[in-house]
Formats: structure tokens, sequence, C-alpha cells
């Protein structure tokens, strides 16, 4: 991991369920990736809540001492919390949340969650294929979670109404330090793309 692909690594965006599900293994794998991340010595970026997978991610990043960044709605505060002693940004609507969400992580993890992962997996996947960021995604696929989601992709892609580089960003892992190394291995990868392309 070069010094170079760190520097470009600061912000991990960490997308996932506000609910804990019913596995005890989703709740273990948003353990390890906080903790990944904090032992990476970047920034999480997250929905802000004290709840579900996401509570547990943040808590555990900002309990090995890595640097924790919230966004949350004001309205759902009473109903996610919030972690205290991390940095917290409270926003008016969900739009916005999900907007700098994105805006300030430099690559994404999305581990299980329901319907707003789900939207915030297509918006930045969507803003990917559209030549808006180039930025890593990848799916830490617990128990297989998102195996149905990649068969889904796949299928619009073989129905003609989803190009096969949209299917391309789309990067199944099975353990938070295999995820963050593999994060690193696409910066360095978009880097030589990017000297390649120059001479």
């Amino acid at each position: 991991m070069s010094d170079v692909t760190m520097a470009k690594l600061r912000s991990i965006g960490v997308f996932c369920g506000s609910r804990m599900g019913e596995r005890k293994s989703y709740a273990d794998a948003a353990e390890a990736v906080g903790r990944a991340i904090a032992q990476a010595e970047c920034r999480l970026v997250y929905g802000g809540g004290d709840v579900g997978l996401m509570g547990i991610s943040a808590s555990t990043a900002a309990a090995e001492g890595g640097s924790v960044y919230g966004i949350i709605p004001g309205f759902l505060i009473a109903r996610e919390g919030h972690l205290e002693g991390v940095e917290i940004k409270i926003v008016e609507t969900m739009s916005e949340r999900k907007s700098l969400l994105i805006a300030e992580s430099d690559a994404y993890i999305i581990l299980p969650g329901g319907t707003g992962t789900l939207e915030e997996v297509f918006d930045v996947i969507s803003r990917q294929q559209l030549g808006l960021q180039d930025k890593p995604i990848v799916f830490l696929n617990t128990d297989g979670f998102w195996a149905p989601f990649i068969d889904l992709i796949a299928h619009t892609v073989k129905e003609g109404f989803t190009p096969q580089s949209l299917a391309d960003h789309v990067d199944l892992i099975d353990r938070a330090d295999l995820a963050i190394a593999r994060i690193c291995a696409q910066l360095d990868e978009q880097d030589t793309a990017k000297a390649e392309k120059a001479d």
C-alpha cells in the first residue's frame, strides 16, 4: 500500500442497516469494518445514528481511536440517536444526508442493510456509470447477503437495460481487511490507468 494511495484514501463511507438484522454475523462484520477502517487510519463516514449495524461500525472505529464523521437529519436523532464524542453534522433532509455521505467519502464499503442502504448503493453506482465520480465500491458479502443483488444486476445486464460496465463496479469481498486492501488496489489501478493514458 503506497503512501500516495493512503494519501488519496482519507475517508471511507460505510453504508449499512440501521437495524441489526437476523444474524450475529452481520454485527460481527460491522464491528470488523469499523476496526479495519480505524487501523487503516482512515476516517469512517456514516449516517450518524447510534443504532443497528451503522452504530456498531462507528462506535467500534471510535473505540479503536479512529476518526468518525456522522451525518444525520435532525428529525432522525430522536429515533436513531447519535454517538457521543465523534464529529456529527446535523442536516435537514435525507437527500442532503446522502449527498454529503457520498461527497465526504473517497471509497465505499457496503454492508447488509435494507431499502435505505439499497438507495445509497444505486446512487453511488449510478454516479459511477454517469462519470460523475470514480471511487472504489466494495460490498462486504457477509453470509452471501449480496448474492441476490448481484443476480438482479446481472439480469438487468442480460435483458439490455444495464451496461456491463455498471456491473463491473460491483465488487464482492468476504472480509473487512480484504475490502480495504481491494479499495487500495483499485486506487492504484486508477493511477496506473491515468499514467498510461497521459503517456
